[in-house]
């Protein structure tokens, strides 16, 4: 394995782009969560099943990767008919929780296991099922490899011995969650939406929101066709920045397996309008089977992002929160590289003309390089600010702002009093507040870096597992890649395998001479 690791140094540090009939790799299909399909009850599609069926494979899996902060698991058997008689009664619950139509995502995952099927036997005995059909409530990590007992004392795991009916169901959920769902709930009417004004340790939720926007990001690109000639090395360049520095590990895995694929998947030699139109839809078409942060997402909803009405934050939020993270992530000699990256991927692929020719303005207003973290952070920083103050206005004129998360200048002095050198009752801009930019900056730091990820620790989903299959085959088959040379030793930083290639892109882009925007 070392002498492969030399190997593959000495190739990538001298590969010229070479060309290559290496099939690009299927990652699968959408997740689980999303397979419910987008029918469903009013959605024309018939009724669809809400809660999901997990057997032994994606039991733990599944419970792994929610965002849910609590899990219902129905144990039953199909040829059951009491369990048939209960289903509709479940599914009742399970609509308001489940699915990209959930009225209230992202809380409550609710699932089912089949224990008449074979495969699932051993996992039925695990958890000491004694009839159906039988409930368990607890956190979605206890039951990753998790088991349970009849006289198992301070279990996180408990028997729901009240959900005869669907009322008798939630009603025991509410008093678990000290909430007041109701089984007539409506999307976005009823609404405990949390505030994130005041509770710093909310934007650990964005961090499901970030993989969304990405997500849906890249869906918008495959979508309106988008990768052309012209924009084919500002997305190169993107997936590079995303490959070290996105705040989910999901996510800076499927980044490198697209710039791994990505000359197969999107040839740079398009000369004709027509070969172009043809080069594209294949393009887009091979892409489609790679969901750059897992089978898993998107899921459907936001989170953190999640506005009040239907037409507010959502994707744009997510995207912004990306964006300030990866502001936060860089080092100092990569300040001026992430700059001109962001800023040509918003001028090339948002396709919100208005936005994009604002950004487009504040990028070129930029006169001098950016040479530290700080400075480019504390950039994008105002810049959001600016952009508030300006649909401030428009939202208020028009009439409509969120009502539950309107506009603001951030971070508001509830999150960060300490921003605040002096501010007076009037001030409505930015520019008119006396900010503190070194505790500005340090609070930039804390609240889109470590806090941002904090909950991903928690369930152990930012580990390094080791080289990937995909890059296990790099190294054996290094000469038969299409990849470019600054993609491939973008690909070497999903990996600490690949540690002394990760030196060396980092010390590249450190010591490249900086590259203004726009001409």
């Amino acid at each position: 394995m070392y002498q492969k690791l030399l190997i593959l140094i000495a190739n990538l540090l001298l590969l010229p782009i070479v060309s290559s009939e290496a099939a690009p790799l299927s990652l699968g299909s959408r997740s689980i969560l999303r397979s419910i399909t987008d029918g469903g009850e009013g959605g024309g599609g018939g009724y669809v099943d809400n809660a999901v069926e997990l057997n032994v494979t994606s039991f733990d899996t599944v419970f792994r990767d929610t965002p849910a902060t609590y899990a219902v698991v129905e144990f039953f058997a199909h040829w059951c008919p009491a369990c048939r008689n209960y289903k509709p009664q479940y599914e009742r619950v399970a609509r308001l929780f489940n699915g990209p139509n959930a009225v209230h995502p992202g809380i409550i995952l609710m699932t089912r296991v089949d224990c008449a099927l074979k495969i699932n036997t051993k996992l039925c005995d695990k958890f000491s099922v004694s009839h159906y059909p039988m409930l368990f409530w607890g956190p979605p990590s206890k039951f990753v490899s998790g088991s349970w007992e009849p006289k198992q004392e301070k279990s996180e795991i408990h028997v729901i011995d009240d959900a005869r009916t669907a009322d008798r169901l939630l009603n025991w959920i509410n008093k678990q969650t000290g909430s007041s769902y109701g089984l007539e709930d409506e999307k976005f009417e009823n609404e405990q939406l949390p505030s994130n004004i005041s509770d710093p340790g909310q934007i650990s939720r964005a961090v499901y929101d970030v993989e969304e926007a990405t997500a849906t990001a890249f869906d918008i690109i495959l979508e309106q066709k988008m990768i052309r000639s012209e924009t084919r090395a500002s997305l190169i360049r993107f997936l590079q920045l995303l490959v070290p520095h996105h705040p989910s590990r999901r996510c800076r895995k499927g980044s490198a397996e697209i710039l791994l694929n990505f000359d197969d998947l999107s040839p740079s030699h398009m000369q004709s309008p027509d070969k172009q139109e043809v080069v594209i839809s294949n393009a887009k078409g091979a892409l489609s089977n790679f969901q750059i942060c897992g089978k898993e997402v998107p899921r459907g909803y936001w989170m953190f992002c999640r506005g009040s009405k239907n037409d507010t934050r959502g994707f744009s939020c997510g995207l912004w929160v990306l964006l300030h993270s990866l502001s936060v992530r860089i080092d100092d000699g990569e300040s001026q590289f992430t700059f001109t990256t962001i800023c040509d991927f918003i001028h090339n692929f948002f396709i919100c003309e208005e936005c994009r020719q604002h950004f487009y303005e504040m990028c070129s207003s930029v006169t001098s390089s950016f040479s530290k973290t700080r400075d480019f952070a504390l950039w994008l920083w105002r810049a959001h600010n600016k952009v508030n103050e300006r649909l401030m206005k428009e939202e208020a004129s028009l009439n409509t702002a969120d009502p539950k998360f309107p506009k603001i200048i951030w971070p508001p002095a509830q999150l960060c009093s300490s921003c605040y050198r002096s501010q007076s009752k009037a001030d409505t801009k930015s520019s008119q507040i006396d900010w503190d930019e070194d505790e500005v900056f340090k609070f930039l730091s804390s609240y889109y870096g470590k806090t941002l990820v904090s909950l991903y620790k928690e369930k152990d989903l930012l580990r390094d597992d080791g080289t990937d299959g995909a890059l296990e085959d790099l190294v054996a088959t290094t000469n038969a890649v299409v990849v470019p040379v600054g993609a491939a030793l973008a690909i070497a930083l999903a990996s600490c395998a690949f540690g002394a290639l990760a030196c060396y892109w980092r010390s590249q882009q450190k010591n490249r001479k900086p590259r203004r925007s726009w001409n």
